[in-house]
């Protein structure tokens, strides 16, 4: 063989490799969530995290791409539609506003949703172990530790007698669970529920307008997808009203808030991504069973309980997972 051709052989050969990788497709997983890119970085990286825990890396094997509605729910059903028109191998719902947009767009893309919300009742699968269809996820058990929640609350604000719960009327379901979970814990704490209602931001100043007039001692925040997305704003109005107040979502508390009771919410997402993963390898996931929440954290704002006037007793402090200073 000549040198010349020998060379060019070499060179061809050397190039398989590439044009071999150049014709695997990196498959792609669209992320659809009701809030901006930047408000769920931390969720996003959980997310990346469980996908690495399963053999995945964004940007190398693996391109997600992000569909965030900036807080306008009505956009949500057009951003699944475009994930859809992408072909996306599998998508990743946050918040059951987004999955149910997700479900309407597609019944084959495999979706994997992260909800507050009973997703059998929701009527999002068939059960927690077979959910059917091409829908499973991780529910992170909102409604159910209302109770608990509510007896932190009165834990650090003992002088409370009468607390107000803000419930979201366009989620009647969800919020007549909550009310009801709320209202049997608050009896044997000799707590008088008082119920308020907003489901716009501009309903939410209203609230704090009649808060202001009312003067509960306590207010305890419905885990809603509405009032989810308004956390930072009932944070500043809860701080600006000086009422102690309570919500599911690590978020408020780092906004601002007094405290914070719920599921971690980074180890669901990253949960989700070891889901994602999983179904990229060839998981159905009607085969995955809905994934519980199991690790759950108290978090408390020091800096907002002094501006109270409130000691943070050291039971508390003893279990809290989080002082924000």
């Amino acid at each position: 063989m000549k040198r010349r051709e020998f060379i060019t052989l070499l060179g061809g050969a050397a190039a398989w490799p590439l044009a071999a990788r150049a014709e695997q497709a990196v498959p792609v997983i669209g992320f659809l969530d009701s809030r901006s890119q930047d408000a769920v970085a931390g969720r996003l990286r959980a997310f990346r995290q469980g996908l690495k825990e399963v053999g995945y890396i964004d940007g190398e094997n693996i391109v997600i791409v992000y569909r965030g509605a900036d807080n306008q729910i009505d956009r949500l059903p057009e951003l699944a539609a475009d994930l859809v028109r992408r072909q996306v191998a599998a998508i990743v719902t946050a918040g059951a506003p987004s999955t149910f947009a997700a479900k309407a767009a597609t019944t084959t893309i495999p979706t994997t949703f992260v909800v507050a919300e009973d997703p059998v009742r929701l009527g999002l699968v068939w059960s927690i172990a077979r959910p059917g269809g091409n829908l499973t996820g991780i529910n992170f058990l909102g409604a159910e530790l209302a109770a608990k929640r509510l007896g932190f609350l009165r834990e650090l604000v003992p002088r409370a007698a009468r607390v107000a719960v803000l419930l979201n009327p366009d989620e009647p379901q969800r919020s007549e669970s909550i009310l009801r979970d709320v209202q049997a814990a608050a009896g044997p704490m000799g707590l008088q529920i008082q119920v308020l209602n907003a489901n716009t931001s501009q309903e939410i100043d209203g609230v704090f307008e009649s808060i202001e007039r009312e003067q509960p001692d306590a207010l305890f925040v419905a885990t809603t997808a509405f009032l989810n997305v308004q956390l930072v704003q009932l944070a500043v109005l809860s701080a600006f009203h000086r009422l102690p107040a309570t919500h599911d979502l690590r978020e408020f508390a780092e906004a601002g808030g007094l405290m914070s009771y719920g599921s971690n919410i980074a180890d669901a997402f990253r949960q989700a991504g070891v889901y994602s993963g999983r179904i990229l390898k060839g998981v159905k996931p009607a085969d995955l069973p809905v994934a519980q929440a199991s690790k759950f954290e108290l978090v408390i704002n020091g800096h907002t309980a002094r501006m109270l006037g409130l000691t943070v007793p050291d039971k508390l402090l003893a279990v809290a997972d989080a002082v924000i200073e």
